[in-house]
C-alpha cells in the first residue's frame, strides 16, 4: 500500500519510491532501533518522514510479555491522526503513507506529515509565558488551560489515550505575545500520536495515566487550585463540585499517579505549597 499527496507524487522519484522513502536523507530527529524520523524538504515544502523497518520477533514478544501492544507499523500513528481529526482535535496533516509485509515482525512502513511552521512547544511557552506578567499572564494561562482541557476531553471521550500526554507534545502557533489580548485565537495542536491507543470506551487506567502525566508536566508552571478546578469543570463538562463527588475515584487516582511520577523522576518538580496537603474528595 502506497498513498501520496499530489505534491509528493509530483516531486518524489517514480521508481523504488517506497525503498527510497525508508532511507530518505535529511535532518534526523530520532533514530531508535527500527524507527527513524527525518525532517526533509521536498519540492519546496517541509515534511517529517517516519520510517519503520521490521522490528523482529524478539521485539514483538518482548512487548507482548510486558503487556504492551507492540508498535510494528506507522499505521498506528496515521490511524490515530485520522481519528483525532474526526474528533475535531487539531494535529498534523498526513501527506503520505505506505505499508508492506504481513508478519508483524517484518512489516515495513512510513508516514509523511506536513511540517507545522511557526510553532512553539507549550512546554517552552509556559517557561516565561511569552514575557507576559501579571493579569495578562494569568489570562493567557487560563485560555491555554481551557484549550488543553477541551482537547483532553475530546480525546478521551472519543475513546483514545495518548500515552505521552505532556506539555511538550502540544504545539501553539507562535506570535508576538506582547500583543496578545484575551479573546485572540489560540491555535493548539496535539502531536506525536505514534503510541496512541484506541478503544470503544477508554478504560479508567489509561485516562488516569494521561491526566496524571499532564498534571505532572504542568505542576510547576504556576497552577493554582482555581486553575485545577476550572480544568475539572471543562474536562468533565459539569461543575467541579459535582465532578469531584461523582468522579472521586478518578481524581484520587490522577493525584496518586502524579505523586508517583514526582517521586520516580525526582527532576526538581514539586507540588505547589497550596497542594501539599490537598486531596480530591
Amino acid at each position: 500500500m502506497l498513498e501520496l499527496s499530489p505534491h509528493l507524487q509530483q516531486h518524489l522519484p517514480k521508481e523504488n519510491t517506497f525503498d527510497r522513502l525508508l532511507d530518505w536523507p535529511g535532518n534526523v530527529h530520532r533514530h531508535i532501533k527500527h524507527r527513524r524520523t527525518v525532517e526533509a524538504e521536498i519540492g519546496g515544502r517541509r515534511y517529517f518522514i517516519k520510517a519503520h523497518r521490521g522490528c523482529g520477533w524478539r521485539e514483538v514478544w518482548k512487548d507482548w510479555l510486558s503487556f504492551r501492544p507492540p508498535i510494528v507499523s506507522a499505521r498506528t500513528e496515521w490511524e490515530a491522526i485520522e481519528r483525532a481529526q474526526r474528533l475535531g482535535i487539531a494535529t498534523v496533516t498526513v501527506a503520505g503513507k505506505g505499508e508492506r509485509g504481513r508478519a508483524p515482525a517484518q512489516v515495513e512502513s512510513f508516514l509523511i506529515t506536513e511540517a507545522l511552521d511557526g510553532m512553539i512547544h507549550l512546554e517552552d511557552l509556559t517557561r516565561d509565558w511569552g514575557g507576559l506578567t501579571g493579569r495578562r499572564q494569568k489570562l493567557l494561562k487560563r485560555a491555554l488551560l481551557e484549550r488543553i482541557a477541551r482537547i483532553a476531553r475530546a480525546l478521551h471521550e472519543g475513546g483514545m489515550n495518548h500515552r505521552d500526554f505532556y506539555l511538550g507534545h502540544f504545539l501553539v502557533k507562535d506570535r508576538r505575545w506582547a500583543d496578545w489580548l484575551p479573546g485572540d485565537p489560540l491555535e493548539v495542536f496535539l502531536i506525536d500520536l505514534h503510541r496512541v491507543q484506541s478503544w470503544k470506551r477508554l478504560p479508567l487506567r489509561w485516562r488516569v495515566k494521561d491526566l496524571g502525566a499532564l498534571l505532572y508536566a504542568a505542576i510547576d508552571i504556576g497552577l493554582t487550585k482555581r486553575d485545577l478546578l476550572r480544568f475539572v469543570e471543562i474536562y468533565r463538562g459539569q461543575p467541579w463540585r459535582e465532578s469531584l463527588n461523582a468522579d472521586a475515584r478518578l481524581w484520587r487516582r490522577v493525584w496518586r499517579n502524579t505523586a508517583r511520577l514526582l517521586s520516580v523522576y525526582q527532576d526538581g518538580r514539586k507540588l505547589p505549597a497550596w497542594a501539599a496537603h490537598a486531596r480530591p474528595h
